[in-house]
């Protein structure tokens, strides 16, 4: 997925400036409930993807939390916390969890903004692309898991697989 990009000249060190400029670029539906919140829906392949990016100004870090509609029935949750394992080894940037209780899929990811710095846009940008895509990526593993009964690790490696080409 390709953000919009967004050139700010905001002398604000609240990073969520600068990603409110970038939801509203990319006409998300958002709300900005106050300085350190802002919530937004992404239409997925999947599902609709609901994005949750807060700023914490005692810690000087942005975090994001993504989750979406693939709850896991609790007779399958054991099998899903394998999943997360095996996703999580392949992770670069962020993690995946199971909201506790609620056997909801997040991803979760942070940036430190520290010693006067200031986030930039293709930080920002990123952050959400990241989380976008790889939740696009993952969603099925869940699925498979969840529903159709594979096995945590032929449900990584339906993910994994890359198409060359086009058909």
């Amino acid at each position: 997925m390709d953000l919009q990009s967004v050139f700010s000249e905001t002398d604000s060190t609240n990073p969520l400036d600068l990603v409110e400029e970038i939801v509203a670029a990319n006409q998300w539906p958002y709300d900005r409930s106050g300085e350190a919140e802002l919530s937004l829906t992404v239409a997925g392949t999947w599902c609709e993807y609901h994005l949750c990016l807060t700023w914490r100004d005692d810690f000087q870090a942005l975090h994001l939390s993504c989750a979406f509609d693939a709850r896991v029935p609790a007779h399958r949750q054991q099998e899903s916390y394998e999943l997360l394992a095996l996703i999580n080894q392949q992770m670069w940037l962020g993690h995946f969890e199971l909201w506790d209780g609620q056997g909801l899929p997040l991803y979760r990811n942070t940036v430190l903004v520290r010693n006067g710095r200031q986030a930039t846009p293709d930080e920002c940008r990123d952050m959400i692309e990241a989380a976008i895509n790889e939740c696009e990526r993952f969603y099925p593993s869940f699925q498979f898991v969840s529903w159709a009964g594979k096995t945590p690790a032929e449900a990584v490696e339906a993910a994994m697989f890359d198409t060359k080409g086009e058909a």
